[in-house]
């Protein structure tokens, strides 16, 4: 596979990753250790799985690799409601993260069925 920073849902990914640590700064400080960490680990987890898959031999590995990220797309996914319904994600914060992740997620979506098509 080529290097993972030619990817776009890499590229995505990061952004998301990114914008996990700025709108957990926020986040109440007895939440350091549970729900702001949960979040900035799967938030590094997607982009890190897509690097580490683009490094591995053959699709069936890379395959592997970008569905461990969607299972941490999913994960941050509920992370993200879950600090919603406590108070610690305003809505319109919610929303902009939201609709990245859900960008990321497509793409990624996109990308495992191309690498599936072609490991056949």
């Amino acid at each position: 596979m080529k290097n993972f920073r030619d990817l776009k849902v890499w590229e995505k990914a990061h952004e998301v990753a990114l914008e996990c640590y700025a709108v957990t700064r926020g986040f109440p400080k007895e939440e350091m250790f549970g729900l702001t960490s949960q979040i900035r680990r799967a938030g590094a987890s997607v982009p890190a799985n897509i690097a580490e898959g683009c490094r591995r031999s053959g699709n069936a590995e890379l395959h592997r690799f970008l569905q461990m990220a969607m299972g941490s797309a999913n994960e941050l996914e509920y992370h993200f409601l879950l600090s919603k319904d406590l108070g610690f994600l305003k809505q319109e914060d919610h929303n902009q993260v939201h609709g990245k992740l859900e960008e990321v997620k497509r793409m990624l979506a996109s990308l495992l069925r191309k690498v599936d098509s072609e490991r056949v």
